[in-house]
């Protein structure tokens, strides 16, 4: 970034309500001169003063530059994050948005030592959940009026192939290119491929609903398979008659507590303030009036439309986030006004969004100066974010499907409101999470849920995912990436048990403690890692380098272990205890570990509980390792001990919280453990093995195809046989021999 060329001065914030001065709006106190970077308008920056700098540099999307991060209030930092539309249950995707967020706090508050105060907002008005609450309404209405099967089938199937010719409509239009050249960019990259997965998905619903008609299946079952497309129809006829509000209401309350029963389960830390915004409607009307009495929007048949045109002539820039982009296409305004539409002249420019929508039958609405309506979708989070955290904001973050036009009409009416020239300091926009190359979403139908994921992983694996890929770049979720941080996690496991079992044995305290060459190069490469990880975090909140450099730790402690086996000198546990505290250390700041000992917690509690089973565990380990070592020494193996040890580590051990891992030198290696986590992983591993015992059949299967085909060119004539080969040749003579060779 460089220094602009008309470099702002700095001057106090505006009061609420009031215009900047004659120069430009205004800056809050404590911001710098103005840089500009990336083609992105003017950025002050946070003056250092006396406040400590801890090096954290942080891309912004306000400058698309990583730039220091310095709070505007000493080590008090506001936080501001975009939450869920509560209209169905929260996906993977929601969980990339939400961890990478917690993981990000967890760094700033326990590791850099910053006061964070994070507001996080619930959308609880919607033309999502007005839609979804409407659909389910009538659904659940004509389920209940117990119409003939007959009656059933008719109308689900008439709604499927609506549904489909609305689809195939859609893919014809989507197939036209287009003139501008950032639409036609969006159409052949995301909007084309997205429909045509949403035609592909539907194909498969059409397939099943015919499937349970033609099997005069029950009519709950047809209703239930066709659902999206008989709400649909039902909405078409009868949408309007869905008048009451606490409709609305329910249906954003029931999934507001899953997202939070959701993100509990994932380990994520709740914010300080959680804000609706059905509670906020008196006060988003009195922030677009002040908007209106500015000049910079006005009112138009009941709705209110922000005056971009206004905007910049009052000296304000937009968009800011995506200087480039300078309107919406159609799709980014169609996502921006959801069901609003603007009748022809009913706005002034193209490029002016609704700050307040002026409700249709079957909406829910309140009172207002323009009449019964509801509030726009970036005003929500404007009002929400003012009225707690100002007119001046550290960070505000979400999704990057966010960033334009979301974010920037954010800025934009914030700006306009308060009479500043930069409300947010810093944006930080998340990656959004792929599966086979397409974003997740619930329009697509290719989501996985979080309580689904969280039925076959851990929130612990989940969190790893994460951990080990950059925040703000897209994320594709795979069964790769999935295994990628088990196998990790793995690693670690093995890593704290085998310290804990140093720690346990003793035997350190009667062997010398002189370093010689091992302990320095494991003490250096300790040392060498906390000077990685430091650096990564600083830059970027580069957790993935941090990841690296913490496995280090436990590959050097394992190359340790094995030279001192070597020379048959013990371990020095301490320096081992100490890389092993560190690492824990560290996986508890990212949300990896919560608990204060070293390694992975336990189900029944920390520290002080291993301390009081290791005796027993360990007497009845070195019981079965002694029982082990006896029944292989008869001859033959007494197989009937030999599988009574098996099941005390396969199973029983299992269901008491005990891992038990054989070793070829007969000693037995423990660790307390979660239970559920290793029947998980038992189970994983009795699925791996039936997948390759299916591979291997699959494989047999084939070469006994190609065997037979084999077996069957040899009892054709020469003149068939070659006909079989066109692959290799193009032309054949009277007798059926080839006489000239594929291209």
């Amino acid at each position: 970034c460089e220094p602009c060329a008309t470099p702002a001065e700095p001057a106090p914030a505006a009061a609420k309500g009031t215009r900047g001065s004659a120069r430009g709006p205004k800056l809050a106190p404590g911001l710098g001169a103005a840089v500009c970077c990336n083609n992105h308008p003017e950025w002050h920056g946070v003056v250092p003063t006396t406040q400590r700098v801890t090096g954290l540099k942080v891309l912004n999307s306000l400058t698309g530059e990583k730039v220091p991060f310095i709070p505007r209030e000493g080590n008090r930092v506001t936080w501001y994050t975009c939450g869920p539309t509560v209209y169905d249950v929260c996906h993977i995707g929601h969980a990339r948005a939400y961890l990478t967020m917690d993981i990000m706090r967890r760094i700033m508050e326990d590791y850099f030592g910053y006061e964070v105060f994070l507001q996080v907002n619930v959308t609880d008005i919607d033309d999502k959940i007005i839609k979804r609450a409407r659909h389910n309404k009538l659904l659940e209405d004509y389920e209940k009026a117990g119409n003939p099967l007959a009656d059933v089938q008719r109308d689900v199937l008439a709604a499927v192939h609506a549904h489909e010719a609305k689809l195939a409509k859609k893919l014809t239009e989507l197939q036209q290119p287009k003139a501008d050249k950032r639409e036609e960019v969006e159409r052949t990259t995301e909007l084309l491929p997205q429909h045509e997965h949403k035609v592909k998905t539907f194909a498969e619903t059409k397939e099943k609903v015919e499937g349970l008609v033609q099997s005069k299946a029950a009519a709950a079952a047809v209703i239930s398979a066709g659902k999206e497309a008989l709400g649909e129809a039902l909405d078409a006829e009868k949408g309007d008659q869905v008048t009451q509000k606490e409709v609305f209401d329910a249906h954003g309350r029931r999934y507001e507590k899953e997202f939070i029963e959701d993100m509990e389960a994932l380990g994520v830390r709740m914010p300080d303030a959680l804000s609706r915004v059905t509670e906020y409607v008196p006060q988003i009307v009195e922030f677009v009036q002040a908007i209106v009495a500015k000049g910079m929007a006005y009112a138009s048949n009941g709705s209110v439309y922000m005056d971009i045109g206004a905007f910049k002539a009052a000296g304000h820039h937009y968009p800011k986030l995506e200087p480039s982009k300078g309107k919406a296409t159609e799709a980014e305004m169609a996502e921006s006004e959801g069901s609003h539409t603007a009748v022809a002249g009913e706005k002034r420019s193209a490029s002016d969004f609704a700050l307040w929508k002026a409700s249709k039958a079957g909406e829910p609405s309140w009172d207002s100066p323009w009449g019964g309506g509801r509030p726009g979708w970036h005003i929500e989070c404007s009002v929400m974010a003012s009225d707690i955290l100002g007119s001046n904001i550290d960070i505000h973050a979400g999704g990057v499907d966010l960033k334009f036009p979301h974010h920037d009409n954010e800025l934009c009416q914030s700006e306009a409101f308060h009479g500043c020239g930069q409300w947010i300091n810093h944006f930080w926009h998340f990656g959004h999470l792929e599966i086979k190359g397409l974003k997740m979403s619930k329009s697509l139908k290719n989501f996985i849920t979080i309580r689904q994921a969280l039925s076959g992983h851990t929130a612990r694996q989940i969190r790893l995912v994460f951990l080990l890929k950059p925040w703000d770049k897209k994320l594709d979720f795979s069964d790769q990436t999935v295994d990628e941080a088990e196998t990790k996690e793995k690693t670690l496991i093995a890593f704290f048990d085998n310290v804990k079992e140093l720690l346990r044995d003793r035997a350190w305290l009667a062997a010398s403690q002189e370093w010689k060459e091992p302990e320095r190069t494991l003490s250096a490469a300790i040392a060498a890692a906390k000077a990685t990880v430091h650096a990564a975090l600083c830059d970027n909140f580069d957790t993935g380098s941090a990841m690296a450099a913490l496995l280090s730790i436990a590959s050097a402690s394992f190359a340790y272990l094995d030279s001192v086996k070597k020379v048959t000198k013990p371990a020095d546990a301490l320096l081992l205890k100490s890389g092993a505290i560190y690492v824990t250390k560290m996986l508890r700041i990212f949300g990896v570990v919560t608990h204060e000992e070293v390694g992975f917690p336990i189900a029944a509690g920390g520290g002080a509980y291993e301390e009081q089973v290791a005796p027993i565990v360990g007497a009845l380990v070195d019981f079965r390792d002694e029982v082990r070592t006896a029944a292989k020494a008869t001859s033959p193996p007494n197989r009937a001990l030999l599988d009574l040890c098996d099941t005390i580590r396969d199973q029983k051990a299992v269901d008491l919280g005990v891992r038990i891992e054989d070793r070829a030198d007969g000693k037995a290696l423990w660790s307390l453990a979660d239970p559920e986590v290793m029947r998980k992983e038992k189970v994983a591993a009795a699925l791996a093995a039936l997948e390759g015992q299916v591979n291997k059949l699959s494989n047999k299967l084939v070469d006994k195809k190609k065997e037979l085909a084999k077996n069957n060119a040899a009892l054709l004539t020469p003149a068939d046989y070659f006909k079989t080969l066109t692959d290799k040749y193009a032309q054949f003579d009277a007798e059926g021999k080839p006489i000239a060779d594929a291209a």
